[in-house]
């Protein structure tokens, strides 16, 4: 039988993890640009006073780059920013924001845009996944994930390989503890039916799924075959957050990268093709005996 995990590091009370520097450059991009607006300075007028661009300003207050402390200064006097307390305080957190993270050790094996995901995911309250091809990440096996890996890159078959499943098996840490987050996935029955790795590693992988969804926070809904294709036409993740600052995103990996959608409208269209997704998927519950015949069927 698969065994869950207890609470790791980072997955206790504090929220440290749950405000890393992806966030926290998120949060910091918000703050900033809602004081832009209110001081009606266009971010052309922003981007000359730090020796830059609009296209800078637009990088910054989306997150997607790191704020260097002199800039986010200039900024804050360009806005009208001038009691101390206050300045500071947004400083400390253009500070935090350029502290590594807990995957910096495995920078060498994970593409720039991937690491940003990390940073959301840990923060998310709630995650909602679609699958056609695999289990979704934080749920699988290492044997199931180091099949995955090894079948897409032979040619890595060793240390990299490792790296890998170190870094998803660390990642799966948030779904447990105090702070973890709700998991909604939802996956295409042609999952459970394809050969990953073998007779074992798939039977371990259905044990493994019937052991996370008895966790109060995480729920499996089965799209069965004559139901599939119609509501979506790719996988895809929608995180939710409890900060204020932060918008829903959705999250849409390809073969060379990923795509963040973080405008409302096209956020409502993968959240109303999730909602789709979900009725035409069995119950968690018929789910779970899906699971569970098929476990005895392997």
């Amino acid at each position: 039988m698969s065994t869950v995990p207890g609470p790791g590091p980072g997955a206790g009370p504090g929220g440290a993890a749950h405000r890393g520097p992806t966030v926290r450059r998120l949060i910091l991009g918000t703050q900033l640009r809602r004081l832009r607006e209110r001081a009606d300075i266009t971010c052309a007028e922003a981007g000359y006073a730090v020796r830059g661009s609009a296209s800078k300003i637009s990088r910054l207050e989306t997150g997607r780059v790191s704020f260097k402390e002199r800039d986010v200064a200039d900024l804050l006097t360009l806005y009208g920013v001038a009691d101390p307390d206050e300045r500071e305080q947004f400083l400390q957190l253009a500070r935090r924001s350029r502290e590594p993270d807990w995957w910096h050790r495995f920078n060498d094996l994970m593409p720039k845009w991937f690491e940003d995901y990390l940073g959301l995911e840990e923060t998310a309250t709630r995650i909602q996944a679609f699958e056609l091809q695999y289990v979704p990440g934080l749920l699988q096996t290492e044997q199931y994930a180091r099949a995955i890996a090894i079948g897409l890159r032979p040619e890595t078959a060793t240390g990299d390989v490792e790296g890998h499943i170190a870094l998803r098996t660390r990642r799966q840490q948030i779904l447990f503890g105090a702070r973890a987050p709700r998991l909604w996935a939802i996956i295409d029955e042609s999952v459970l039916h394809r050969p990953i790795g073998g007779r074992e590693t798939m039977l371990g992988q259905i044990e493994r799924l019937l052991d996370l969804t008895a966790l109060g926070n995480i729920s499996l809904q089965v799209v069965p075959y004559h139901r599939s294709g119609y509501s979506a036409e790719s996988a895809f993740s929608l995180l939710r957050f409890a900060e204020a600052e932060l918008p829903d995103i959705v999250y849409v990996q390809h073969l060379t990268g990923a795509i963040y959608l973080e405008r409302l409208d096209d956020v409502e269209v993968y959240s109303r093709s999730f909602d789709r997704l979900a009725v035409d998927a069995e119950t968690p519950h018929n789910s779970r005996q899906m699971l569970a015949k098929l476990r005895n069927e392997l």
